[in-house]
């Protein structure tokens, strides 16, 4: 067993000026404070084979709780992994930041163990009951996509549980919505490792897309469009990396995915219109409690260091850093065992669809993508500077927005 520690998370300090103007080094301390409240009790709890005993299962009512027990445990890793692995990946980080990396990092390897060893307590349900496992075995691959190193670290037998995992989910026939970019995900990861894949899931998943494009950066969940984040929680950072790996195996592929990063620029440029001045966002759609989640697409656009010409990486830093302010500063957002409790800002549990439990709100951690950036990234290191809404509200005067 690994001896971890407790970890102290002191309060930040308290921001200089309206634009956020704290040194930019406190900037990034503040991610890290909430990368570390979300990922010890996780990651701690499973490299030791204790997730299952130790994470509660919240649920909006009691009799929800028993059925989505079944899931809640992979949604939990998958997703905070998901968020967590460009971190993971990063070089040229600072000392301090470096050994802490190093902690998390080992950490990571044991819970990988750990969720696929069918003899461990942990053991995870990749497919053997119900429809679920395809989403969260899709943001497991989509960790290892971002994290090579943590594949790399995994010894052979190891690795081999995780490629029998993932073809568990083989079995799940997806619906005619986002779902079909899981099942892409998951062999875009093959394709990363050498491994068999299956590319009609792949050509499938994306011509439909394509098929359910509804423009000015918008893709329909299915044939219609839900106004909801699911454009962000899922479909545009799927596509994107999706195409970015399938192009590079299959050179057809290149003029959709030109195509598509051109509705990528677009959404990006809505997400950060999205964000008003106090770090808040339109609470509307499905799924509104994986909070900071909803702003995947904007976060994965700035680590891939894609932002939109207009959209300056300082402007996008400091309106995701308020989006966390915003939402790690409401009283409730954890329990006293540190684990994420449903809601948006606090604990509301009214807020949960049927499907949500502990395990689901750790999409959360999409929003930390960025800390993948090393310090010396314009990202990080380029003086603070209001977003759009911070700057409109002050009554700046900026040019009209304009739809693709």
């Amino acid at each position: 067993m690994l001896s971890i520690s407790p970890l102290v998370f002191p309060s930040m300090p308290p921001d200089a000026s309206p634009a956020l103007n704290t040194p930019k080094v406190n900037t990034r301390k503040r991610w890290l404070n909430f990368l570390e409240k979300l990922a010890h009790p996780v990651l701690t709890a499973l490299s030791n084979d204790q997730l299952k005993e130790k994470m509660p299962v919240e649920t909006a009512t009691l009799s929800q709780a028993k059925e989505r027990a079944k899931y809640s445990h992979l949604e939990a890793f998958a997703r905070l992994l998901s968020g967590i692995a460009p971190w993971l990946q990063a070089d040229n980080l600072s000392a301090e930041e470096k050994q802490l990396q190093g902690k998390y990092f080992q950490l990571a390897l044991k819970s990988i163990n750990n969720a696929v060893t069918p003899a461990a307590k942990d053991y995870m349900n990749w497919g053997d009951e119900g429809g679920q496992p395809l989403v969260d075995a899709s943001f497991f691959a989509y960790a290892l996509i971002r994290c090579p190193k943590l594949w790399q670290g995994l010894d052979r037998d190891t690795q081999q549980k995780v490629v029998s995992a993932l073809k568990k989910t083989h079995v799940i026939k997806p619906p005619e919505s986002n779902w079909l970019l899981f099942g892409a995900m998951i062999e875009a990861f093959f394709i990363t490792i050498n491994e068999p894949f299956d590319a009609e899931r792949i050509k499938y998943a994306i011509n439909r897309h394509q098929d359910w494009y509804k423009g000015d950066g918008m893709y329909g969940d299915g044939p219609e469009f839900h106004w909801d984040y699911y454009n962000s929680y899922v479909i545009h950072p799927f596509l994107y990396d999706i195409l970015k790996i399938a192009s590079a195996k299959d050179p057809s592929y290149k003029l959709i995915r030109a195509k598509v990063f051109e509705h990528n620029l677009r959404y990006a440029i809505i997400q950060e219109r999205l964000i008003a001045a106090d770090g808040g966002y339109p609470p509307i759609g499905r799924s509104i409690t994986y909070r900071t989640g909803a702003f995947h697409h904007l976060a994965n656009m700035a680590l891939q260091q894609q932002l939109p010409a207009q959209l300056k990486p300082a402007q996008v830093r400091c309106g995701l850093t308020a989006a966390i302010k915003k939402f790690t500063e409401a009283q409730g957002l954890f329990d006293t065992g540190g684990w994420l409790r449903i809601g948006l800002y606090g604990h509301q549990p009214s807020l949960a669809e049927g499907y949500i439990s502990t395990g689901s709100l750790y999409l959360c951690a999409a929003i930390l993508l960025p800390l993948g950036l090393p310090e010396s990234n314009p990202f990080w290191s380029e003086a603070n500077e209001d977003w759009t809404e911070k700057k409109l509200s002050a009554g700046i005067d900026l040019s009209a927005d304009h739809s693709s």
